[in-house]
């Protein structure tokens, strides 16, 4: 019964997770292209911690403006390091954005212009492009890392999840 699931078809699903839920959405499509498995219609990575070796500027310039992640090094990075477990910061399961993108489904990019993880992240989009996957890429001036979800009531959530809800419903049951 190809194309059919127990939970559904691929086609009607969609995957959404900011942060290190991000980071999981990119390792997930990573996964399921190595296993061979269907992939959801669209994703919607949002500011995914996909580079947990610290190497994209933006852990520098935007060290101390980011009032969620700070700088490189500090709190969030030594739980990752829990997760990590001393394994290769570059094995693309941990660090997604060294993942080939390939064949990878619709996705929405979802950032702000203070976030400590952004610039690598921003830099997917056109590579996204490159490979043959439609990415589009939202940016929230002076928002930190996954800020534009973390206050309901902040015209910024609302036009984020708008735009979200709007990609997915452009994508799902095609």
């Amino acid at each position: 019964m190809e194309g059919r699931h127990e939970n559904g078809a691929p086609k009607n699903m969609a995957i959404f997770g900011s942060s290190a839920g991000g980071n999981l959405t990119l390792a997930m499509v990573l996964r399921a292209k190595q296993d061979k498995l269907p992939l959801p219609a669209a994703i919607a990575p949002g500011t995914p911690m996909s580079d947990l070796t610290g190497a994209g500027d933006s852990f520098q310039t935007n060290a101390m403006l980011d009032n969620v992640l700070v700088a490189y090094g500090a709190n969030c990075d030594k739980r990752a390091a829990l997760y990590t477990n001393g394994r290769d910061l570059r094995d693309p399961m941990l660090s997604p954005v060294y993942g080939d993108l390939r064949g990878f489904p619709p996705a929405i990019l979802t950032t702000g212009t203070r976030d400590s993880a952004p610039l690598q992240y921003r830099a997917r989009a056109p590579q996204a492009a490159r490979a043959g996957v439609e990415a589009l890429l939202q940016v929230f001036e002076g928002q930190s890392h996954a800020q534009y979800y973390r206050d309901v009531g902040a015209p910024e959530t609302k036009e984020a999840f708008t735009e979200i809800a709007r990609f997915f419903d452009r994508h799902l049951g095609r």
